[in-house]
C-alpha cells in the first residue's frame, strides 16, 4: 500500500489534475467571493455612513441660514460673519467631501446638480443680499428659496441612502445565501473529491481482505485518487496472479505431498516385511507382489546372481508365462536389460516396441527382449539388486499398456532395490552367523566330548584289553579286578553323556538364569558330596538376554564339572551379582591346581579353554585362579557396557 501511496503522489500527476490544485482554486473562488461581497456591503456603509453625514450637514445648511437671518436682525456684524463662514465650510466640505469622517455626497448626477443649485443661491442671491443695503429685507425674501432647494436636497440624499441601504440587505441575504451554497458545494466537493473514493478503496480493501481478488476500483479522475485507484488495481492484478500461482504451486505441493506420502507408505511396508524373518523365496515373492501393486506393473521377476557372477537365476516371478520363464530361469549375466541392471546395479528402462521395431532378421527367438514382446508386453523397467554397492542381481517390471516412470518413481524403485539387496545380505549373513555358530557349538562339543567321554572310553579300552588278557590267562581274580573298574568307567561315562545332554538342552527365558543355577546346584550336590552355598543378589540390575544366560550357564556348568571330576572338594560357593556389571564367582576348597602347570600345558586342559571362549563369546573377563591343596576360583566379570539389552 505504501508503494501505491507514493506512486499517487509521483510527477506522473499532471498539475491541473492535483487536488491541491483543486483545494486551491475552489478556496480561492470561494474567497474572491466572499471578499468580494465583504467588500460591497463595506462599500455600502461606508457610503451609508458618508451619505447620512451630508444629510446632517445640508440640514444644517437651513439651520445656519436662519442663523444669519437672526443675525443680520440684531445687527450682530460678527455674528453674521461667524455663520456665513461656517455656511461657507459646509458647502466647501459637501463639495469636497471628507473620507476621514467620512462624509461626501452621492455621486449622482441629480444630487450633484442640486448641490450646484444650492451652491449657485446661496453665492449668488442670499449671499450678496446680506452685503447689500437692504440686505436684511432681500435676504429674508430670498431665504425660503434657499431652504426649500437645501430641503430637496436633503430629501434626494435621504432617497440615495434609502436605496443604498436596500442594496446593503440585498448584499447581506446574498452573502447568507452564497456561504449555504458555499457550504453545501464545498461539502458535495469534498464528498465527491475524497469521501466517495475513500469509500470505493474501503470497499475494494474489503473484497481483498475477502480474497475476492477480480475486485476492481473504476478509474474516472487523473488526479491522486485516480492514480490511488489504478495502483489498487495493479495491486489487486497481482494479488491475483499469485494467489492464482499460490494455489497452483499449492496443489502442486499436495500432489508431491501425496506422492512422497505414497512413497513412505511404501517404504516403511516393504522395509517392515523385509525386516521380518523370511527365508529368500518367501522374501522376494513379498517384494515382488508389493511392487507390482505399487506401480500396477503386469508381470514382474526377481533374479539373483550365481556365485560365479556368470549366470542369473530366476528366484521368484509373477504374471510370466511359462513359454518366457523356460528361457530366462537360468541365462546368462550379461542377457537383456534383466542381466544389464543385476551386473551394473543400475536402472535399465527399455520400450520393447523400438526394439522390436529396429531388430533385424538376425535376432532369435530365445533372445530374451524378442520373447517379452512376442508375449504381449511392451515396455519392461529392469532395476539392481545392490547392498553396500555390491551387485546381488535385478528385479524387473513388464507392462502390457504404455507406462512411463516417473523420475520419482524410478528413484523409489532403486531405493526399494536397495532395500530388498539389504534384507537378502542380511539374510544370508544370518545364515553364515547361525552356521558359525553351529560350527562353534560343535567345537565346543567336540572338545567336551573328548575332555569327558573320550578319555573315559578310552581308560575303559586299557581296561577291556587287560580283562581280554586275563581271560586268555584263565586269572580269575584279576578279571575281579578289573569288572568294576569297568563298571566305575562305564557309570562315569553314562554321567558325562547326560550331563552334556542337560547342558545342550539348556533354554532359557528371559530371567529363568537363577532358576536354572540352583537346578545346576542341585544336581551337582546330587552327583557328589559336596555341599553348594549359593549367594545371589540381583542389586537392582536388568536380567540379561536368554544367549548371555545360557553362555554364563555352560560356563558355571564346565566349572562344576571341573570340581567334580579333578577337585575332591566338599563345599562349593557360587556368587551372583547382578548390578551395572555382571559378576559370577565359584570358589571351591578342593585339591586346587598349580596355575604355571596349567599354563605350560596350553589347550590341553580343555575344560579351561572351554571356558574362556564362551567367557570371549560374551566379551567377558574371565579369571582363573587356584592353590595347590588349596582349591580353585573362578571370575567372570560381565561389564555394563557389554550386556545386551533383555
Amino acid at each position: 500500500m505504501s508503494t501505491i501511496a507514493l506512486h499517487a503522489f509521483s510527477p506522473a500527476t499532471p498539475f491541473r489534475y492535483r487536488l491541491f490544485t483543486r483545494i486551491v482554486a475552489l478556496s480561492g473562488v470561494a474567497l474572491a467571493l466572499v471578499l468580494s461581497m465583504i467588500a460591497g456591503t463595506l462599500w455600502l456603509s461606508w457610503q451609508l455612513e458618508g451619505a447620512g453625514a451630508a444629510i446632517n450637514d445640508a440640514g444644517s445648511l437651513r439651520m445656519r441660514a436662519g442663523n444669519v437671518a437672526i443675525q443680520l436682525a440684531g445687527k450682530d456684524a460678527n455674528g453674521v460673519d461667524r455663520e456665513l463662514a461656517l455656511l461657507d465650510l459646509t458647502l466647501a466640505h459637501l463639495q469636497r467631501g471628507d473620507p476621514a469622517r467620512p462624509l461626501f455626497l452621492p455621486s449622482t448626477s441629480a444630487i450633484r446638480t442640486q448641490f450646484d443649485a444650492v451652491s449657485r443661491t446661496w453665492r449668488d442671491s442670499l449671499k450678496p443680499a446680506i452685503a447689500s443695503s437692504i440686505g436684511p429685507s432681500v435676504y429674508l425674501e430670498r431665504l425660503p428659496a434657499f431652504v426649500a432647494q437645501a430641503d430637496a436636497l436633503v430629501s434626494m440624499i435621504e432617497r440615495d441612502n434609502a436605496h443604498k441601504t436596500s442594496w446593503l440587505r440585498r448584499w447581506q441575504i446574498a452573502l447568507a445565501v452564497l456561504a449555504c451554497a458555499g457550504t453545501i458545494a464545498i461539502v458535495y466537493l469534498l464528498y465527491a473529491w475524497f469521501v466517495t473514493p475513500v469509500r470505493r478503496l474501503d470497499h475494494g480493501l474489503a473484497r481483498i481482505e475477502k480474497r475476492e481478488f477480480g475486485a476492481r476500483l473504476p478509474v474516472d479522475t487523473r488526479d491522486e485518487f485516480g492514480h490511488l485507484a489504478q495502483g489498487f488495481n495493479r495491486m489487486a492484478n497481482e494479488l491475483q496472479g499469485l494467489y492464482q500461482d499460490l494455489a497452483r504451486r499449492v496443489a502442486r505441493k499436495t500432489a508431491l505431498l501425496a506422492t512422497r506420502n505414497g512413497e513412505l507408505v511404501a517404504l516403511y511396508e516393504m522395509t517392515s516385511f523385509l525386516h521380518e524373518a523370511h527365508d529368500v523365496e518367501v522374501l522376494c515373492r513379498g517384494f515382488l507382489a508389493r511392487v507390482m501393486r505399487q506401480f500396477d506393473a503386469d508381470a514382474g521377476a526377481v533374479r539373483v546372481l550365481a556365485q560365479d557372477g556368470a549366470r542369473l537365476h530366476a528366484v521368484v516371478s509373477e504374471g510370466l508365462p511359462d513359454s518366457l520363464l523356460r528361457s530366462p530361469r537360468c541365462m546368462a549375466a550379461n542377457a537383456c536389460a534383466c542381466g544389464a541392471a543385476a551386473t551394473g546395479g543400475s536402472t535399465v528402462l527399455r520400450d520393447l516396441r523400438d526394439l522390436r521395431d529396429r531388430r533385424d532378421g538376425r535376432a532369435s527367438d530365445q533372445d530374451p527382449v524378442v520373447d517379452c514382446s512376442n508375449e504381449g508386453f511392451i515396455a519392461v523397467a529392469a532395476f539392481g539388486i545392490v547392498s553396500r554397492d555390491a551387485a546381488l542381481g535385478s528385479f524387473s517390471l513388464h507392462f502390457r499398456r504404455d507406462r512411463t516412470l516417473l523420475p520419482y518413481e524410478t528413484r523409489l524403485l532403486e531405493t526399494l532395490g536397495k532395500h530388498l539387496g539389504t534384507a537378502l545380505q542380511n539374510n544370508r549373513l544370518a545364515s553364515a552367523s547361525r552356521q558359525l555358530a553351529v560350527a562353534q557349538e560343535r567345537h565346543l562339543v567336540a572338545q567336551g566330548l573328548h575332555d569327558s567321554i573320550a578319555q573315559s572310553l578310552n581308560f575303559l579300552k586299557m581296561q577291556l584289553h587287560l580283562l581280554e588278557g586275563a581271560s586268555d590267562r584263565d586269572d580269575m581274580d584279576e578279571v575281579r579286578e578289573i569288572v568294576p573298574l569297568l563298571r566305575g568307567g562305564l557309570d562315569e561315562s553314562y554321567e558325562d553323556v547326560r550331563e552334556l545332554l542337560v547342558n545342550f538342552r539348556t533354554k532359557f527365558g528371559t530371567g529363568d538364569l537363577l532358576d536354572a543355577v540352583k537346578e545346576t546346584a542341585t544336581r551337582f550336590e546330587r552327583q557328589t558330596d559336596a555341599t553348594v552355598e549359593l549367594d545371589c543378589d540381583e542389586a537392582g540390575g536388568l536380567p540379561l538376554p536368554p544367549d548371555q544366560q545360557l553362555q554364563v550357564l555352560f560356563i558355571l556348568q564346565e566349572a562344576l564339572s571341573n570340581i567334580r571330576k579333578h577337585a575332591s572338594a566338599s563345599r562349593v560357593k557360587i556368587a551372583i551379582r547382578n548390578a551395572r556389571d555382571f559378576h559370577l564367582t565359584i570358589e571351591d576348597n578342593g585339591d586346587g591346581y598349580d596355575p604355571a602347570d596349567i599354563a605350560g600345558r596350553g589347550e590341553a586342559h580343555v575344560g579351561f579353554h572351554i571356558m574362556r571362549e564362551r567367557a570371549a563369546r560374551l566379551g567377558a573377563r574371565l579369571e582363573l585362579d587356584g592353590t595347590p591343596g588349596g582349591g580353585a576360583r573362578v571370575d567372570l566379570l560381565l561389564s555394563a557396557n557389554m550386556r545386551q539389552a533383555a
